[in-house]
């Protein structure tokens, strides 16, 4: 069997066989095999090299097959690949700790460990609620959150996500019932007149007494729309979550790790969250790994009440090989010129894709850190766009009327040039076609 039948054969098992992210099975859209990866580069099954846009959704910020954290891996895996942490302990965890307290903003001392963002984000909302039945304040249960925010794809974290806009609205029914504040406005730079702060505090006014915890994502709202707001929005919501006696959740599991330009997103703000929740970037994508960190005041808080324990504990908690990983690429970023590697990712994109907000069809054209979007009038173009980019090189996933990138950040410029003509290019045609 020759290469082409044999991917052909696994292409035709995978779409009668098996669900990727929000996809039919079978699946009417064929998959797109991968050979390997290295740096920046995706080789396709038929050998076709291109740049990736993506890095594996925020993920793999040093790009692919990084040599230090692969031999940190194969270290790792000759040791100990795995063990539980029920009762036992280990290195590579401690060490992970260790520098996630020292990185995080100040404050936030207590690590919990997880599998991924959503469970992180679950863990977060258990903890607050835990945190006020542990203060003898349990009709403090109801959470808040931002309109067009997104916090993942299970049960608690489908309630806290945009009940309208978001991906989850076929569950409503049956979801616990969150209260939603308006979505911040759009800009970064902007000069605001604050109406979304006074609205969010006219609701906190009213509820705080039965609110537990507000959840965010500071700065870059993500799946929700691609949305970047000003750091004196999130520094007020510091300001309000203490004034009116409710936690505070930052959820940084996309913005984590320099994507925005800041090593967190908080720090925009100069702010430390009661909660906070990381994951994508933890491994540099190489392993699935999150964690959930907060202060003493709320872990001495729960350990104190009853039943005097976190109810929660995953079985692949602090998984060492994956504690291991995510060390290496923590130090590999930390020891990087990684704030002028993204600051360059920044001004090439704005460069490069500002241009494109002139063209009959483009609604916005914004540009923070290592992120890129262009934002379409239409919410039908994105698969002609993907696969405009594809046969120039670059690989993409459109969202909707969304057509974004967020490279890794030690991307090689000529690569980076590669992908953002081919998202031009893409995005020229696909719309002077669609005129």
């Amino acid at each position: 069997m020759n290469n082409s039948d044999h991917w052909q054969f696994l292409i035709d098992f995978d779409q009668q066989h098996i669900w990727h992210p929000y996809s039919s099975s079978p699946n009417p859209i064929p998959p797109i095999g991968v050979k390997k990866t290295q740096g920046s580069l995706i080789t396709l099954a038929d050998n076709q090299e291109v740049v990736d846009g993506m890095s594996s959704w925020w993920a793999a910020i040093h790009g692919y097959n990084h040599p230090t954290v692969m031999q940190a891996m194969k270290d790792q895996i000759d040791q100990m690949p795995h063990i539980m942490f029920g009762g036992l302990t280990h290195e590579p965890a401690i060490e992970l700790a260790k520098r996630l307290i020292k990185l995080t903003p100040a404050g936030l001392d207590k690590v919990f460990f997880a599998d991924s963002g959503s469970v992180s984000m679950e863990v977060a909302i258990k903890i607050a609620l835990q945190y006020w039945i542990s203060k003898d304040r349990p009709v403090k249960n109801k959470m808040l959150s931002i309109r067009n925010g997104y916090h993942g794809d299970t049960f608690a974290t489908m309630a806290v996500c945009d009940p309208v806009n978001g991906m989850h609205h076929l569950f409503n029914d049956v979801l616990r019932k969150s209260i939603f504040a308006p979505a911040p406005q759009m800009g970064f730079d902007i000069q605001s007149d604050n109406s979304d702060i006074e609205e969010l505090e006219a609701i906190l006014k009213d509820h705080h007494h039965e609110i537990a915890a507000l959840t965010l994502e500071p700065i870059v709202q993500g799946a929700g729309g691609m949305r970047f707001y000003r750091p004196a929005y999130l520094q007020a919501v510091r300001e309000l979550c203490t004034k009116y006696d409710v936690l505070m959740i930052a959820d940084e599991i996309a913005t984590g790790f320099g994507r925005t330009g800041k090593l967190f997103a908080c720090e925009w703000a100069e702010i430390t969250p009661d909660i906070m929740t990381i994951g994508k970037a933890l491994t540099g994508g190489n392993l699935t790994m999150a964690a959930m960190l907060c202060t003493d005041e709320i872990s001495n808080t729960i350990c104190q009440g009853e039943p005097g324990v976190l109810m929660h504990g995953p079985t692949f908690m602090a998984n060492p090989l994956a504690c291991a990983t995510a060390i290496a690429s923590i130090d590999v970023l930390i020891n990087s010129p990684w704030q002028d590697n993204i600051a360059n990712i920044e001004q090439h994109l704005k460069t490069e894709l500002s241009p494109l907000s002139e063209l009959e069809g483009v609604k916005d054209v914004r540009v923070l850190g290592a992120i890129g979007v262009i934002e379409l009038e239409r919410n039908d173009l994105g698969p002609q766009i993907q696969a405009a980019c594809l046969e120039n090189g670059a690989w993409i996933r459109p969202f909707g009327k969304l057509i974004y990138t967020m490279p890794a950040f030690n991307i090689p410029a000529g690569e980076l040039l590669q992908l953002t003509d081919a998202v031009k290019q893409a995005v020229k045609t696909v719309l002077e076609e669609s005129l």
